[in-house]
């Protein structure tokens, strides 16, 4: 398996609050009825909180503000992925997703790369 790593940056226009919930509530499902036009096998939101504790140990690395969150997709292979890309179900589920991801998301700091996971433990 493979996935794809999306570190997001709400819009500036977007409260903090109202992104998690339209991330959660709207863009999930959204990202769930099209799951199988794009073949994912799995769909994970990680939402940023306790912004304090952030601050405490961004400060004490010197780094900067945390991202709103991470997505993470994975699937059985990139074959997979690119298949469904190239049909016209899977390049229309693709579009609506990012149509809506630009209701929310800040692209230009956002982040967005494959990745093949490696286990050091468990």
């Amino acid at each position: 398996m493979f996935k794809l790593v999306y570190c997001l940056a709400r819009r500036s226009d977007v409260a903090p609050d109202q992104f998690h919930r339209y991330w959660l509530e709207t863009h999930g499902p959204k990202v769930r009825e099209r799951r199988s036009a794009l073949k994912a096998k799995k769909y994970i939101q990680s939402h940023t909180f306790e912004p304090e504790l952030n601050r405490l140990l961004q400060d004490s690395r010197g780094m900067q503000p945390p991202y709103d969150g991470i997505t993470e997709v994975w699937w059985n292979s990139v074959d997979d992925l690119k298949a469904a890309l190239a049909t016209a179900e899977g390049a229309k589920a693709m579009k609506d997703l990012l149509d809506d991801e630009s209701t929310f998301i800040d692209f230009g700091n956002s982040r967005l790369f494959c990745t093949r996971e490696h286990l050091i433990f468990d």
